[in-house]
């Protein structure tokens, strides 16, 4: 059965709030950087899946964000997973420690030499490039991706 889930960026500064995934040894994520997310709960809309999960992963509320695409990631070793992805420019509240890794403010300029799946570059990129809201299907074997597809386009990485 396909995964449904969120990730948000939140941005200040021209940098992002990321996690290190470090915490649980069960995970798909470990020792990766990742923006802030999870899964769906039952009745959930995206806006409401996102917001959640930052306030849970980070304590923070967020008040200004926008919706930026869905990314389908395929894999020979995981379920399908349709991702839809955020950005956040505004919050209350303060930062908590989160139970699943380490939060950090890092400059959009040096995310290159972060540890960090090689389809999130692609996103990033596309973020980053204010590319309109967009569809992207990332498709890996094992963790290496084999294939970027926008907007029905095969693209080069």
């Amino acid at each position: 059965m396909a995964k449904l889930t969120t990730l948000c960026y939140l941005e200040q500064n021209d940098r992002y709030l990321l996690l290190h995934r470090t915490k649980k040894d069960a995970d798909d994520n470990r020792g990766k950087w990742i923006g802030v997310g999870g899964k769906f709960e039952d009745g959930e809309s995206p806006e409401d899946c996102m917001l959640r999960e930052v306030k849970e992963e980070t304590g923070l509320t967020v008040t200004e964000y926008r919706y930026r695409g869905i990314i389908t990631f395929v894999s020979d070793v995981c379920p399908t997973e349709y991702m839809h992805l955020f950005t956040a420019t505004a919050w209350t509240g303060e930062l908590v420690d989160c139970d699943e890794g380490e939060l950090a403010w890092m400059p959009k300029s040096g995310l290159g030499g972060l540890p960090m799946w090689e389809g999130d570059r692609v996103f990033l990129d596309l973020l980053n490039r204010e590319i309109p809201f967009f569809s992207l299907k990332l498709s890996y074997t094992g963790e290496h991706l084999t294939s970027a597809t926008l907007n029905g386009k095969l693209i080069a990485f």
